[in-house]
């Protein structure tokens, strides 16, 4: 009996993402009425990590239980969240990591220069 080769499924895997080519276009997402954009400080666990955000404030973000899988992040990742009803000053949910060319765009367009300010001092 002759076995069958298996072959990598083609899907949503990072060796099958390709970076945009220079000059083409691609959509950013950028934050709505309550969200905001933070880059990861550092990872506590349990899918938590402090995360300092562009109203100055740095709060204890996690990642929701419906993208906990999908969704890894590292320190220096730029994300976008979304504060908490209760205790929205210090907690909040993050719902997308930015890819690397997705946050140039970002830095090159002033949505983290207040980010970036805090960063000098």
């Amino acid at each position: 009996m002759q076995r069958k080769k298996k072959f990598k499924k083609a899907g949503r895997h990072a060796y099958n993402r390709k970076a945009p080519v220079e000059g083409e276009t691609f959509r950013v997402r950028t934050p709505r009425e309550k969200q905001l954009l933070g880059i990861v400080d550092i990872r506590l666990g349990y899918g938590k990590s402090r995360v300092r955000c562009t109203d100055g404030k740095t709060r204890i973000c996690k990642v929701p239980g419906a993208l906990k899988r999908r969704l890894w992040v590292r320190p220096g990742d730029t994300v976008l969240i979304e504060p908490w009803e209760l205790e929205g000053e210090k907690k909040a949910n993050i719902l997308y990591k930015y890819r690397p060319h997705e946050a140039a765009w970002l830095k090159r367009n002033d949505y983290l220069k207040d980010l970036l300010e805090q960063e000098e001092f």
